[in-house]
């Protein structure tokens, strides 16, 4: 059986919800963000004991496919922003997302709006603004080299979303030391 799960973002979440799974005697067949197939197939009260398993570790099992939907593009999203190189990729989301969900866009993104009452590219934005803050606080790289990994065009257009998100430029994110870095989960 295949199981949804809402709030899965990054391999310690998949180690966390494998753990859980096998703690309440289940077979993990297969796990990734956001799905995890697992045997036999539980019963009712079985789906119970894992709703609340994972929720006290901040999870959801989602059973609405619109909510399915939702979750996916959130998962494609947070793949792409914070575990690929976006400057070797130059990727266009809305073809990507599109493609990996054999759905048209146009739909997808209705849905997205609907349910999370922001826009996917919005949303987009937010991923890449928590990945800069990240990369601002390793100190390793400046901010023509962040801009580059993270595929902006030039840093000034990197400046530019950063501080529409957060009301800051990234080199007055970097010296207040108040400003802190949302959960992926959270965002």
């Amino acid at each position: 059986m295949k199981l949804h799960i809402k709030n899965m973002v990054c391999d310690r979440c998949i180690m966390v919800v494998h753990q859980q799974l096998q703690q309440l005697n289940l077979q993990v067949d297969e796990i990734t963000l956001g799905k995890a197939s697992v045997s036999p197939d539980p019963d009712e009260s079985q789906l119970l004991a894992i709703a609340a398993s994972l929720k006290l570790m901040g999870f959801e099992l989602i059973d609405n496919e619109k909510q399915q939907l939702i979750e996916r593009i959130k998962n494609i999203v947070i793949q792409q922003v914070h575990h690929t190189d976006l400057s070797k990729n130059h990727i266009n989301f809305s073809d990507l997302i599109a493609a990996q969900l054999f759905k048209d866009y146009a739909y997808l993104s209705r849905l997205f709006s609907e349910y999370e009452d922001i826009t996917i590219e919005k949303f987009i934005i937010q991923q890449k603004v928590e990945k800069v803050k990240e990369l601002l606080e390793y100190g390793q790289l400046n901010l023509n080299e962040i801009a580059y990994q993270m595929g902006y065009s030039s840093s000034a257009h990197l400046s530019s979303q950063f501080k529409s998100i957060t009301g800051l430029t990234p080199s007055q994110y970097k010296t207040d030391k108040n400003n802190g870095r949302k959960p992926l989960d959270k965002i």
